[in-house]
């Protein structure tokens, strides 16, 4: 009788500690953010698009110029539908930032701080406090 009480006690220990290390171990696809996007699948959360989006399938892309790293970064931008504001996502940001168009003479330009994007004909270019970071 005191052997079945020593096992009884003993798979109660076992049940009780895998139950705290599952509540540890994140469950795959278990990552999703404050928006439902899942980080894992490539997702991530346009303020503009209110939807979860993959950066790598916009259709804008800017690559860093001038990096003195081993590898290039790139960005990417969301224009709204009625073209006032852009989204910009880079590397270097949490979450994304959002200009505002501004009127301009030769160039579609949006400015948010230090941050400033310009459209010409063919190409788009940001600056970070009037240095070219990204261009397309």
């Amino acid at each position: 009788m005191k052997n079945v009480k020593y096992v009884i006690a003993a798979m109660a220990v076992v049940l009780f500690t895998s139950g705290i290390s599952a509540q540890k171990t994140a469950m795959p696809g278990s990552d999703t953010d404050k928006h439902g996007c899942k980080g894992s699948a490539g997702y991530t959360f346009s303020i503009i698009k209110n939807d979860c989006i993959r950066l790598f399938e916009q259709k804008i892309q800017l690559k860093e110029v001038a990096s003195k790293k081993s590898y290039t970064s790139g960005a990417a931008v969301i224009l709204s539908t009625d073209e006032k504001k852009a989204e910009l996502f880079l590397p270097s940001s949490a979450g994304s930032i959002v200009l505002s168009k501004v009127p301009a003479k030769n160039a579609v330009v949006y400015k948010k701080g230090q941050y400033t994007l310009t459209r010409t004909k063919d190409m788009y270019m940001l600056k970070k406090s009037n240095r070219i970071i990204f261009k397309s």
